[in-house]
């Protein structure tokens, strides 16, 4: 016979479900970022639009093909220290993109390792929080999810109103140091659920076997033969006459 199950302590680890959102968030809207930095940078650098967009898109790829090596990565290590190196990766992007001296250096760090920074926020937080939960599981990872859903109405008018202010390497830089102050502190709260506990189990008790009744009535004493059970017996019991052989069926059950 199993125990009640007691309900799981770990559908209260809404701190994991608000690091995910922030990390997503940031990462995501590092990466949407460009998209309000493509005039300013083609007017000070001359490149194409065209080769500027083109980082957006290695970015996407990237995030892609470098999910499934920090899933992998996250089954040994845990999901803790695979965002802690995309939260590095993340502002160190950031930081080259600021210094990049032509169009493939700049494709380079804002495409190819940014996209692989922000891939490492999706596959172990999310399943690092549908680990944790069991009951509001949907509602956890949807929570998740949807800090990538804000990010573009988040940074983006940071990033217009910073290149308003600075030039577009300055901006960069400011973005990457936020990242760094935003995601470093986040990767605390993530971390991978506990193994559950096993249930205890109570042995189940045999099962009583029931004597046959005339086993029973063989071990009956002399009461179990009674008198009544005979049609032709007097209803007045005589002493001396000889009790009836036939056993009594509610003596016997």
């Amino acid at each position: 016979m199993n125990l009640p199950a007691s309900p799981p302590a770990l559908d209260r680890n809404w701190a994991l479900v608000a690091a995910g959102a922030v990390l997503g968030c940031v990462a995501i809207g590092a990466v949407f970022a460009l998209a309000v930095l493509l005039e300013p940078m083609g007017a000070a650098t001359g490149w194409s639009r065209a080769g500027l967009s083109a980082a957006m898109t290695l970015a996407f790829l990237s995030m892609g093909v470098a999910g499934f090596g920090w899933g992998l990565l996250s089954d040994r290590i845990g999901p803790r220290a695979v965002a802690l190196a995309g939260s590095l990766l993340l502002g160190l992007a950031c930081v080259l993109a600021s210094r990049a001296g032509n169009l493939l250096q700049f494709q380079f760090a804002y495409g190819v390792l940014l996209g692989a920074a922000a891939a490492a926020f999706f596959a172990p937080v999310i399943a690092a929080t549908a680990a944790a939960f069991e009951r509001r599981r949907n509602l956890a990872i949807s929570l998740v999810s949807a800090g990538v859903g804000v990010a573009p109405m988040t940074l983006s008018p940071l990033v217009a109103w910073l290149i308003s202010q600075y030039d577009w390497r300055t901006t960069l830089l400011i973005v990457g140091a936020l990242a760094w102050a935003l995601t470093l502190p986040a990767v605390w709260f993530v971390r991978a659920a506990p193994p559950p506990t096993p249930r205890r189990r109570r042995r189940p008790r045999p099962a009583r076997r029931r004597r046959p009744w005339r086993r029973r009535c063989a071990r009956a004493p002399s009461s179990c033969w009674d008198w009544r059970s005979s049609p032709a017996a007097p209803r007045t019991r005589d002493r001396s006459s000889t009790p009836s052989a036939t056993p009594s069926a509610a003596a016997c059950r």
